[in-house]
């Protein structure tokens, strides 16, 4: 019996486009098409490979920057229009509208965020008089994935697909796998064996083949969402570092 992890789906295709662009570096009025389009249906095909729900409008998208990037692929045609005694040469541009759409969900979720931190900053006013609140403060729980999204988690994914495909066989050889709750296990033993803490790539030293790569990524979702342990990015494209957390 197959097993399934559900994780939280994303706010929307605009949101995964924005996230790509970001991490390319790339001039928004000026966005790489097909870099962007390969990339943006590379992040679908994986999520596919992990069961995840995809909503019906990113794959709309995905239809859209195909449409844009075989637009692109076409010889440029010239519109003519008069102005005076003047002939004019207008050409648009098939990104236009993806940009338009791009930059207004861009400076939306800005206020959207400016406003979120005005809200939070607000809900720590109180307008009685000064008295002990200790005893009323809740301790907040430790986030399990701090400083990194499903953007990222995807990604170290797809890396260790790539880093480890050459090492898939020519010919398989039937052996027994290894269950998601032995390689859980393993991976508690681990990392009470290194010190409580240790680097996402170092745990996938000792993978071989793609199942494998699999079984320990979920393992890991697993073991998050049972809080047994956290996952932290320190700064942007580092990896991850894994901490146990019984």
């Amino acid at each position: 019996m197959s097993y399934q992890v559900k994780l939280d789906t994303f706010e929307g295709p605009l949101d995964l486009l924005l996230h790509l662009i970001d991490k390319e570096e790339m001039d928004i009025y000026d966005i790489q098409i097909s870099k962007i389009t390969d990339q943006y249906l590379e992040y679908l095909d994986t999520m596919q490979s992990l069961k995840l729900d995809i909503a019906s409008e990113f794959l709309v998208m995905a239809s859209t920057l195909l449409s844009i990037k075989s637009k692109m692929l076409l010889p440029s045609r010239n519109e003519h229009s008069f102005q005076g005694s003047f002939i004019l040469d207008v050409e648009e541009d098939p990104r236009d509208e993806l940009v338009r759409r791009l930059i207004e969900y861009k400076k939306y979720k800005e206020v959207s965020m400016a406003l979120r931190e005005k809200e939070l900053a607000r809900s720590k006013i109180f307008t009685k008089a000064p008295s002990d609140l200790l005893p009323y403060v809740e301790v907040g729980e430790v986030n399990p994935v701090e400083g990194i999204s499903i953007y990222h988690l995807i990604e170290t994914f797809q890396k260790a697909l790539k880093r480890y495909s050459y090492k898939e066989p020519i010919s398989k050889v039937s052996r027994e796998e290894i269950s998601m709750k032995d390689r859980m296990e393993q991976i508690i033993q681990i990392l009470q064996s290194s010190g409580r803490e240790l680097f996402f790539s170092d745990l996938l030293a000792d993978v071989y083949c793609r199942s494998e790569i699999v079984i320990t990524f979920l393992s890991l979702l697993e073991l998050i969402k049972q809080k047994q342990i956290i996952c932290i990015q320190k700064n942007p494209f580092d990896d991850i570092v894994i901490q146990y957390s019984p």
